[in-house]
């Protein structure tokens, strides 16, 4: 296909660029229309996987992601074809960018489908199509459409697009195969990660009684011939600590003596995939506590949510420095002597917070987490034992997570550098 000359006049370079690309001259920008046909073939067998189109997996058959809607067969006759390599906008690309089928399937009409008039590498664009460059220029687009409005193939079509060479897939093909190989790296991390979740989840389960028995499946060689586990209260090695209220007048500080945690707090330290909790939203001091009248909470105390739906979550955190909780929030400390902090923290792992749940809006009460039913083993050692070994995996998966994020980061750092910045076309 022919290019004109207002197509392809204003060319830049990226701030980072190979090597042998560096005497290769400019980029050149095309509109979204000169490299994109929007296809919209209808013709198909029933075959075919329905694709779930999502900024998390992109295009991929919904039975791979569990993913269940049910469509009458007379609405699935209105389906458009996906053909591997083509890419999809959908209701949310404005937020995360087009996605990208590697799979052959049949997706609903409200989706707009793109495939390639040039030829080039559409590896390319499936990483351009996610960048911070891309998503920005598309948001200039569209003049406040938000959520429940569709991208529309004319406003793609205005959107300059940044393009190494006309005649020549070579650098188009160094830039995807560079960031594939940092996806790779991601997925197999991923996948490290994920296995040593269910080995710690399998671990576990052999080093804790279960219900009705009164030795763990497993038990460490020192401790076979020692007494057998107690079923106790929690209230027997652990005290309830209760959170307050919260008034707005005192949030927003972001320094400040003592962390004062809120379940969003907890969610964040969770999704960083840290056990233990250090970054608050807000702070408060001395003068604060005194005037609310509330009590610190200690270092060691496992702190979870105690109401609405984010009990379900079941997410535990343990706290690295004396703190405050709100009181959507709650908090078990070993009590000394008789338990560990981190023995407390695995045994509240596997308690199914909801299960003592009461209310229309689910909650638990001091009164009921005290009297939630535990195995305890005879000697603080076995508990230190077990605690030692579930927390070397934490730490496995610490190191493996804290790899992850460095990995999404340089990706990151990398498509602002290999991609030119489009305000200077």
């Amino acid at each position: 296909m022919k290019t004109n000359e207002k197509d392809t006049k204003r060319g830049v370079v990226p701030p980072l660029r190979f090597p042998e690309f560096s005497d290769a001259g400019n980029w050149v920008y095309l509109e979204g229309n000169k490299v994109f046909e929007q296809i919209s073939n209808k013709k198909h067998s029933s075959n075919l996987p329905i694709l779930a189109i999502s900024q998390e997996h992109g295009a991929v058959p919904r039975n791979l992601i569990d993913y269940k809607v049910i469509v009458s067969e007379e609405s699935l006759e209105n389906y458009k074809v996906v053909e591997i390599g083509d890419f999809i906008i959908s209701l949310r690309s404005f937020q995360g960018g087009i996605e990208y089928s590697e799979y052959k399937g049949i997706c609903s009409p409200a989706y707009i489908i793109l495939r390639k008039r040039l030829d080039i590498d559409n590896r390319f664009f499936k990483y351009y199509f996610k960048s911070h460059a891309f998503i920005r220029d598309l948001n200039k687009n569209l003049e406040g459409i938000r959520d429940g409005k569709m991208v529309s193939y004319k406003q793609f079509s205005e959107i300059l697009l940044p393009i190494p060479s006309i005649h020549n897939k070579k650098e188009q093909q160094k830039i995807a195969d560079c960031l594939s190989s940092i996806d790779a790296l991601i997925k197999a991390t991923e996948k490290k990660i994920d296995e040593l979740k269910a080995h710690k989840k399998g671990l576990i389960q052999q080093l804790f009684p279960a219900e009705g028995k009164p030795v763990p499946q497993y038990r460490f060689p020192k401790f076979r011939n020692t007494a057998i586990w107690k079923e106790i209260p929690l209230s027997g090695i652990g005290e309830t600590l209760q959170g307050y209220g919260f008034p707005e007048a005192y949030q927003g500080k972001e320094i400040g003596k003592y962390p004062f945690y809120k379940v969003s707090d907890i969610s964040k330290a969770i999704q960083r995939g840290n056990n233990y909790i250090s970054v608050a939203a807000n702070y408060v001091d001395d003068e604060d506590v005194n005037t609310l009248k509330i009590k610190t909470i200690p270092i060691g105390t496992t702190i979870f949510a105690r109401i609405g739906e984010a009990i379900r979550l079941n997410r535990r955190v343990i706290t690295t420095a004396e703190c405050i909780i709100d009181n959507n929030t709650i908090g078990v400390k070993a009590i000394e002597g008789k338990a560990t902090d981190l023995f407390v923290y695995y045994t509240l792992l596997q308690i199914n917070l909801i299960d003592f749940a009461g209310g229309v809006v689910p909650a638990v009460t001091k009164a009921s987490i005290d009297n939630i039913p535990v195995y305890c083993p005879p000697t603080i050692a076995e508990q230190q034992k077990i605690a030692d070994c579930l927390s070397s995996v934490d730490d496995l998966i610490t190191a493996q997570t804290n790899r992850l994020e460095a990995l999404k980061a340089h990706k990151k750092g990398l498509m602002q550098q290999l991609f030119p910045n489009t305000d200077e076309c």
